[in-house]
């Protein structure tokens, strides 16, 4: 049987998880049609500013938001430690913009981020703790990067950084959650949805 829990009203709960699936796709892909679409508009208010970084990015945005979909069938460690692994990233990421080193080839490794972290949503892919751990921080490296490079002019650093870091901790908390939603639901949904990140992600190594 193709139906979520409870078994209640199963063709409307499957057209209403099809509808919650796709509508967050659809929605994003409204606002921007390039990966930092109004990033310029976003303003000098330091905090602010760092905290709607991550969410005016699609890039950003679906990787983490699939990293955190992805890890709610992760064991142990790595399901429950996930969103502080892919802060840890970003910060490392951050780190070397400002201490002016620069990671080559980053929006390639971003758009990556995205298409890899879909192919894992979309084949259900279980990984060992430690590879799992290493995969989502040097992902999120790159958006980290990104992320320093693109510190508005006279901002403060630190409230930046706060602000950035508490979206990705949403962010990540919200892509687990809607997870552990699909994780009652037959696995084509939780592959279905992984395979639309993907195509975007694709779309943006090709763009």
């Amino acid at each position: 049987m193709s139906q979520c829990l409870p078994a209640r009203s199963f063709s409307h709960s499957n057209s209403h998880l099809w509808a919650l699936a796709i509508a967050p796709i659809a929605a994003l892909a409204a606002m921007t049609a390039s990966a930092h679409a109004g990033h310029g508009a976003v303003g000098h208010g330091g905090f602010v500013a760092g905290l709607l970084h991550p969410l005016l990015g699609l890039d950003h945005l679906l990787a983490m938001l699939a990293i955190g979909l992805w890890s709610v069938r992760q064991q142990g460690s790595l399901r429950r430690f996930m969103p502080l692994i892919m802060l840890a990233g970003m910060w490392g990421g951050a780190a070397l913009a400002w201490g002016g080193l620069a990671v080559p080839g980053v929006e390639a490794g971003i758009a990556l981020s995205v298409l890899l972290a879909g192919v894992l949503v979309a084949t259900l892919a279980r990984l060992p703790g430690a590879l799992g751990g290493v995969l989502v921080a040097a992902f999120m490296l790159f958006h980290g990067h990104a992320h320093g490079s693109e510190l508005p002019a006279g901002a403060s650093l630190l409230t930046y950084l706060i602000g950035f870091s508490l979206a990705t901790l949403a962010i990540a908390y919200a892509g687990k959650g809607f997870g552990a939603l699909l994780q009652r639901c037959e696995t084509r949904w939780v592959r279905a949805l992984g395979a639309m990140i993907a195509a975007v992600g694709g779309a943006f190594a090709l763009g």
